[in-house]
């Protein structure tokens, strides 16, 4: 999604007074009238964080309570435009933040000191991996511990406070401690203003006994943040086009790739322009789907090499220039590292950088003013998107089955094709749901999601709740594998307390499968449950729920009419029973790629 929370779009000065903080990292607005006065008794730090979080756009906070956050807490819920979604622990905490800065373009959490802060790292490296702005927000120890030999609980026993911190240095862009009043604003502004500017989780430590104090600084209404804009070296873009321009319109059938870097740099708009202008046959990488109008006229599909979507590979390899759009090329992205891509037909747009081939290179360059500018300079060339058309044969129906026969995927997937709207959204657990979902066919206005580049299985559920808490005019249609929900189950019952409705698919496999396809072994079978009983118990009366076992075509059909139709405003939970060798070719062949790349001997010394 494309989105300009925080951005200078959003917060456009009404004059040309600014004021540069000394770490150049925000501007703040100074309009020609004074801010709001705010009482004295609501002059506090938690305020003044509840009152910017709800004006970058966060409007549901997901929080597990710890005794060093519960003040800071109090200070949250006493904002009235501000939601605390209490969840069943701190993972899911951080993957519900995850899932809500995809749609809402940032996200918070707020957890306890160490034992919380250490739950939700897993879900704030996932987010820095995907670039997603998130406030991770600690409830720290009493100030007056600071620079003691205090021993604290919820601590390895040591009497140094930094464990934490130095934890989350490598996967936040911004890590303030707040440990004294007097920098408290400063350091608050500049943690929340860099996830913004920087699209990746900070990290903010607030002392217990500091939220509910009121300071002099917090005794005014927080000005809107108003980010330096990024600017493109004029002369550097203008040279990145020439060349570019050059190499593309002498090639003879080019191609464009869009990749998952076009959220951050906020370029899917600029890259869908190039595509109307360029004529050019327009394709994905798999974790950029969702990122690009799938109902475009020039769109071909997803290229993810050797299990790409039909006909998309062939288009993308046999061209003979392909400018690809912030891209990953990761070992997973890559299928083993066997793409069959070359170096001298690339042009590589990265959201500050534009390497052409070999070379040139040009640095400081926005990847959205490069793609808007190069579609000046290029000529209409729709010779690889009429090659695509000509070879295209449409995919074949899967197998009727039989009355009453066991259901196959490639079935049920047939029928959640027909379930996709402009009022759905799909969240696609890390697994076999990764290639079964990559094939439905997007129609305009609906979302995707799946977190390609971490692969933490789990991470559904709480990006699920994430998701459906921030646009709740949609209806998330979730797939989870058995064992992925097994990890982050308890979260059903924050859906539950929220009212959200949306419907989750859990593919009862027996066990990991896409790990099987890896590498078996008997640890990648599980533990069977009766998921339908256990959600049932979860909701234990309270809410509104409804379950279905289903292990046939008939059963499917009649589930999906139920839960879209008299169960319309319930969370549905589908438990879809397959066999354990029924899995997409799609992964058949990624596993063995994978397999054969992790597998590697070791370079002779």
């Amino acid at each position: 999604m494309d989105t300009k929370i925080g951005s200078l779009d959003t917060c456009r000065p009404t004059n040309n007074d600014m004021i540069s903080p000394t770490n150049g990292a925000v501007s703040a607005i100074q309009s020609s009238a004074s801010p709001t006065l705010i009482n004295p008794s609501e002059s506090t730090l938690g305020r003044h964080l509840a009152r910017r979080l709800v004006q970058i756009g966060v409007t549901d906070v997901f929080s597990v309570p710890g005794d060093f956050n519960l003040t800071l807490l109090d200070d949250l819920i006493a904002e009235p435009e501000l939601n605390l979604v209490g969840c069943c622990n701190e993972l899911n905490a951080g993957y519900a933040a995850d899932g809500y800065a995809r749609s809402r373009g940032v996200g918070a959490c707020v957890v306890t000191f160490t034992v919380g802060g250490l739950s939700v790292l897993n879900a704030i490296a996932g987010a820095y991996s995907e670039n997603l702005p998130v406030i991770c927000i600690v409830g720290g120890p009493n100030s007056n511990d600071y620079g003691t030999s205090r021993i604290l609980h919820h601590t390895i026993g040591l009497p140094d406070f930094s464990q934490e911190l130095r934890c989350f240095q490598t996967v936040t862009c911004f890590q303030a401690v707040v440990n004294n009043l007097e920098d408290a604003h400063e350091l608050i502004d500049t943690a929340i203003s860099t996830a913004l500017k920087e699209s990746k989780p900070v990290y903010i430590s607030v002392s217990c006994n500091l939220s509910a104090i009121p300071h002099p600084t917090f005794s005014r209404e927080p000005v809107p943040f108003s980010l330096t804009p990024k600017l493109s070296n004029k002369l550097g873009l203008e040279a990145a086009v020439e060349a570019a321009a050059a190499f593309l319109n002498k090639a003879v059938k080019p191609v464009l790739v869009g990749g998952p870097k076009l959220r951050s740099a906020h370029a899917g708009e600029a890259f869908v322009e190039l595509a109307d202008a360029s004529g050019y046959a327009l394709a994905i990488m798999p974790s950029a789907k969702g990122l690009v109008p799938e109902h475009h006229p020039h769109f071909i599909g997803t290229y993810w090499g050797a299990v790409s979507t039909a006909f998309c590979a062939e288009i993308v390899e046999s061209a003979d220039a392909y400018l690809f759009a912030g891209p990953i090329f990761n070992d997973y992205s890559s299928v083993g590292y066997s793409l069959l891509l070359k170096k001298e037909k690339a042009i590589i747009v990265q959201p500050d950088r534009v390497v052409i081939a070999n070379g040139p290179a040009f640095g400081c360059i926005l990847m959205k003013d490069f793609l808007r500018a190069l579609a000046k300079r290029l000529k209409c060339n729709t010779t690889a998107y009429d090659n695509y058309h000509r070879i295209f044969v449409p995919e074949g129906l899967p197998l009727k089955s039989a009355p009453k026969e066991p259901l196959r995927v490639n079935v049920l997937f047939q029928h959640i094709q027909k379930m996709l709207s402009g009022d759905t959204a799909v969240i696609a657990e890390t697994g076999d749901s990764w290639f079964n979902c990559l094939k439905l066919k997007l129609p305009k206005g609906c979302g995707y999601e799946f977190q390609m580049q971490y692969g933490s299985i789990g991470w559904s559920v709480g990006a699920t709740l994430g998701y459906a808490q921030a646009v709740p005019e949609k209806r998330v249609l979730a797939f989870i594998g058995d064992g992925s929900f097994q990890v982050t189950v308890q979260d059903v019952s924050t859906m539950l307390r929220c009212g959200q409705k949306t419907i989750i698919f859990l593919i009862n496999n027996g066990g990991y499968t896409i790990e099987v396809e890896i590498h078996d072994g008997p640890y990648n079978v599980i533990k069977n449950w009766n998921y339908t009983g256990l959600v049932d118990a979860i909701h234990n009366g309270e809410g509104k729920c409804w379950t279905a076992k289903v292990f046939c075509e008939e059963d499917l059909v009649e589930a999906i009419e139920t839960a879209t139709g008299p169960k319309k405003d319930s969370l549905c939970f589908i438990e879809v029973i397959v066999h354990k060798d029924d899995t997409s070719k799609e992964l058949l062949e990624w596993g063995s790629r994978v397999s054969a790349a992790n597998s590697r001997p070791p370079n002779p010394q």
